[in-house]
């Protein structure tokens, strides 16, 4: 069976150096308040790849390091260690973590698997597997209507896992919908009014017709109509000087004689072949010239749009560019996009509609999962009740009743929508009130080690208890030895107590003794055997190795290994 073999702890805490065997079944820790015992569960707890705090390591010491030893039969652990290039030899596998402190106080931490360094993660990787650690914390997290509800998902086993598994795909998937929607909705407003001002700002650019670079046109068009008069005169007499009705000679008459009197000459003198072409040429250009300015005069007279219906054209696209806020050549050049995004604008609506029907389909579908794990864990719960309370009455509570309800809220959440609240009925006749109001320290301790029982498998092979037994004495605290040794038949079950009624159970017992020189403290760790742990129990006991309290002690180790002793079974799970 995988077990913990030893833990080798240097410079944490108050531990200076230690080698703490761990044997076989149930081990007892034990020591005086402030020696030490916690920093076991401390080692174990960076075993398990927990945060490390540079606050551990010990006074005047740099470095502080732990190391594990397990026997290990879990192929799948080994799996995982190979895989991240560790060994496991002889099935012996070995976990550690060193620490550090850095320049500014903070802890540097390094972790190793199987002889390789491995990321912290590994190191929880295999805790899940190896050990399971239960604190005072853990009492005081069962207060909490999270812990408890973990402790009911727990019990209805891998069922209601899957179920959450994908129950929690449809819920995000209903999440992410219902947000599309809501972002969409929320940004409709904004939407509508933008497609309302492009619509209008298209509308007026159609309206307007303007065509790109008629501004400029119109301008120049505006320039020639107000100087018509002096363009006429102007081109009049130009015109007169190519061509006129008069006997003055003109420019066209004139190049015209001249061509005909260098075609006449070019006949006895070739090389006036190129004179004459340029002649040619002119006397061309000078027709068309005069052609174009008979055209140009007779558009000043007769123009296609008046002064007035120039200066009206260019004020009203003055006034469309000004409301623009941009050049009329920029907004007919951005017009194609603004029309593709008026598009886009004006399907928010079918957009909307479409992401609401999926969201509503979604909230329905992670509904119906939730109702089948309000289900599934309402089943869990009656299992529950029943096997805490064959615990509890193990436990020296022999009339209380551990209430598990399971009520349905109207809010979808990851987990779904029940509410489980956990109640102690005392005895009977009594109102089951909420455990985290009604139960005193010791009924929650007992609680929570008869959650655990009832809940335990064989899936983590050693479970730690630090102090589980606080705030309870007497026969409750022989119950719950009892009850811890009969899970280490199942298990290797390690127990930090301060009680000797708890301690007596065990079949390994491991004293955390506190000494100084006057100067320095440190710790030492022991296993205590015979004597030895006779005298550890009685100062347990009653603060003295007297003969009385050793004379208690031999009792409680007889009561304690009596194998005739009445005790109920372990229960193998609820699940």
């Amino acid at each position: 069976m995988t077990r913990l073999d030893e833990l080798t702890i240097r410079s944490l805490g108050v531990i200076d150096d230690a080698r703490v065997p761990i044997g076989r079944g149930f081990t007892a820790i034990t020591g005086e308040t402030g020696a030490g015992k916690t920093m076991v569960v401390q080692a174990l707890a960076l075993l398990r790849g927990e945060r490390a705090d540079a606050g551990v390591i010990r006074a005047g010491s740099e470095r502080a390091a732990v190391q594990g030893v397990w026997i290990v039969d879990d192929a799948e652990a080994a799996e995982v260690v190979e895989d991240a290039g560790g060994t496991i030899d002889d099935g012996e596998l070995i976990l550690g973590r060193a620490l550090s402190r850095t320049p500014d106080g903070a802890a540097r931490s390094r972790a190793q698997a199987g002889g390789a360094a491995v990321p912290a993660g590994l190191l929880r990787e295999l805790a899940d597997r190896l050990v399971a650690v239960h604190g005072q914390a853990d009492q005081q997290r069962l207060r909490s209507p999270e812990a408890q509800a973990d402790a009911l998902d727990r019990a209805a086993g891998a069922g209601l896992a899957a179920a959450l598994v994908e129950y929690r795909r449809e819920h995000q998937a209903w999440r992410a919908a219902d947000e599309a929607a809501r972002a969409l909705r929320d940004a409709h407003d904004a939407r509508a009014a933008e497609a309302l001002e492009i619509r209008e700002r298209l509308e007026e650019l159609e309206a307007a017709d303007p065509q790109p670079g008629e501004q400029d046109a119109l301008a120049a068009l505006a320039h020639r109509l107000e100087h018509a008069e002096g363009l006429r005169l102007q081109l009049a007499e130009a015109h007169a000087a190519l061509s006129n009705d008069d006997d003055a000679p003109d420019a066209v008459t004139l190049a015209g004689h001249a061509r005909r009197l260098v075609e006449r000459a070019s006949g006895d003198d070739a090389a006036l072949a190129g004179a004459l072409d340029l002649l040619v040429q002119a006397d061309a250009l000078l027709q068309e010239a005069s052609s174009s300015l008979v055209q140009a005069l007779d558009d000043l007279e007769r123009p296609e749009r008046s002064l007035d219906e120039v200066q009206e054209r260019r004020a009203a696209l003055a006034a469309l560019e000004r409301r623009l806020a941009r050049p009329l050549d920029e907004a007919l050049e951005a017009a194609p996009q603004e029309a593709l995004r008026l598009v886009e604008l004006e399907g928010d609506d079918a957009e909307l509609e479409r992401l609401a029907a999926d969201a509503d389909a979604r909230h329905a579908a992670a509904l119906a999962l939730a109702d089948r794990l309000s289900a599934l864990r309402t089943a869990a719960a009656a299992r529950l009740e029943e096997a805490v309370g064959a615990e509890l009455r193990a436990l020296a509570m022999p009339s209380a009743r551990l209430v598990v309800e399971v009520a349905q809220v109207d809010a979808l959440g990851p987990a779904g929508r029940d509410r489980v609240t956990m109640l102690l009925a005392p005895h009977p006749g009594a109102d089951p009130r909420p455990i985290q109001k009604g139960a005193s320290g010791g009924e929650l301790s007992r609680i929570m080690l008869a959650i655990e029982v009832a809940l335990a498998d064989d899936s983590v092979p050693t479970m730690v208890f630090d102090e589980v037994d606080a705030g309870v004495g007497g026969a409750a605290a022989i119950e719950i030895g009892r009850r811890l040794a009969r899970l280490a038949e199942r298990c290797q079950v390690i127990v930090v107590t301060h009680l000797a009624q708890v301690a007596a159970f065990a079949a390994h017992h491991v004293r955390v003794e506190k000494g100084t020189d006057g100067r320095i403290t440190a710790s030492q760790v022991g296993t205590v055997e015979g004597d030895a742990r006779l005298a550890e129990l009685a100062r347990m006991l009653s603060g003295t190795a007297s003969e009385t309290a050793i004379a208690h002690a031999r009792e409680l180790l007889v009561d304690a290994h009596d194998t005739d002793a009445p005790a109920a079974d372990i229960r193998p799970g609820v699940g």
